[in-house]
């Protein structure tokens, strides 16, 4: 070992032999161990409301397609892309010139119609008496009534025509059927429309309120199956009674019953307004185990728009009292699989699989895996290994568990 030491501190240049063992001492030795410090919240248990979401797709209450029921060139467009319109409101005009002589050739035809048939009932009365005299055949007064009531089908054919005619006329004249708000033209003038069936013009939705359709799970709906009764009373008149009530107490708004949805927009903001569930779909859909219902939300700033996609929450039927909790930010998701790293009271980390339920806010429901007053890592996770030795710190208490939410 001499040796060795010796030719060691040759080579490097006068390093004694006594150094050498000394760096190897200190190199088995290592550097002095610091245990990460962590931040740990306990396991409580705690009530919480439980929430049931689906994606839900916005629809105006009225959606009215408005197209160019005849062939014309568009003449010109009466609103702004995008306004407000009001029923009645003239959008667009086609070319009536057309039409107007279609119109004015019905009303000579009726004019003509008539006419023969004012002849043809004075014929008739002549021949009647010359028959009741016996001067004319038969066959004469026969063929004076059959003319007669020809011309009367005749006066009925062109009041016909004149009625279309008229129609057609009017058509020419597009005027939306409902206030709402009108779409960007589809087609612009100069262009002919109504070539090949009814053109699309554009759009008018109504959109106070708006509805949202959306999935339910069966094991939902059959929870909630007695709640959801009495569908058949509630139309556009029973919705607005219910959103007057709720803008006069703020309790009104308040989800009661289990029934009066929420909606959270694209952004994650809640819409200030809540729903009220309208309709249930017929069935079941048996690829999905879901039922699409129909909830009717107020819409008096125009914020929602047809074609939007939403959250639909509705406060679920399970009971949330008393649920064990932890922040949702201490969990450990690896390759589908949760676990929770618990700091006993030797200050080492056991990682613990863990089976959880809902979100709940910053809180997730754990319902097996730990215990009420485990303390489990909430800062610090990444440092955290399976019998790591750690500085367990308690978090903040706005950073683990906060003040327990009313039942809404």
């Amino acid at each position: 070992m001499r040796d060795i030491a010796f030719s060691l501190s040759v080579l490097l240049g006068g390093i004694s032999a006594a150094t050498v063992p000394a760096c190897v001492d200190a190199a088995k030795a290592g550097p002095p161990l610091h245990p990460p410090t962590v931040l740990v919240a306990p396991v409580v248990r705690h009530d919480v409301s439980l929430f049931v979401e689906a994606v839900g797709t916005l629809d105006g209450y009225v959606d009215a397609d408005i197209r160019a029921r005849v062939r014309g060139v568009l003449q010109a467009q009466r609103y702004k892309d995008g306004a407000a319109v009001k029923a009645g409101q003239l959008l667009f005009t086609i070319d009536r010139a057309e039409y107007q002589a279609a119109l004015d050739a019905a009303k000579a035809a009726l004019a003509r119609a008539q006419t023969a048939a004012a002849h043809n009932r004075a014929q008739l009365a002549r021949r009647q008496d010359l028959g009741a005299a016996r001067v004319v055949s038969t066959q004469d007064l026969e063929d004076a009534e059959a003319a007669a009531r020809d011309a009367e089908s005749q006066v009925a054919q062109a009041q016909a025509q004149l009625r279309q005619a008229e129609l057609n006329l009017s058509y020419t004249e597009i005027r939306s059927p409902v206030n709402g708000i009108a779409g960007l033209a589809q087609v612009r003038v100069g262009n002919l429309v109504g070539q090949e069936g009814p053109t699309l013009l554009t759009t008018v939705s109504q959109v106070d309120p708006v509805r949202v359709n959306f999935p339910f799970s069966e094991i939902d709906y059959v929870r909630s199956a007695s709640l959801l009764k009495g569908l058949d009373g509630r139309d556009l008149a029973w919705a607005r009674a219910a959103f007057r009530r709720a803008d006069r107490d703020p309790k009104g708004g308040k989800d009661e019953d289990g029934t009066t949805p929420e909606l959270i927009l694209a952004d994650g903001s809640l819409y200030p307004h809540r729903g009220v569930i309208v309709a249930a779909n017929r069935q079941v859909d048996p690829s999905t185990g879901t039922i699409q219902l129909q909830a009717l939300f107020p819409n008096p700033d125009g914020l929602l728009r047809p074609g939007q996609y939403g959250r639909v929450r509705m406060r679920s039927r399970s009971a949330g009292i008393g649920a064990l909790v932890v922040p949702d930010k201490a969990l450990i998701q690896v390759q589908g699989m949760y676990s929770l790293a618990v700091v006993g009271s030797d200050s080492r980390v056991k990682l613990r699989v863990v089976e959880v339920g809902q979100v709940v806010g910053p809180l997730r429901i754990i319902k097996s895996g730990v215990s009420a007053g485990d303390r489990v890592v909430v800062e610090g996770v990444q440092k955290a290994g399976d019998g790591a030795l750690v500085v367990a710190q308690a978090a903040p208490p706005d950073a683990t568990i906060p003040p327990a939410p009313g039942m809404r």
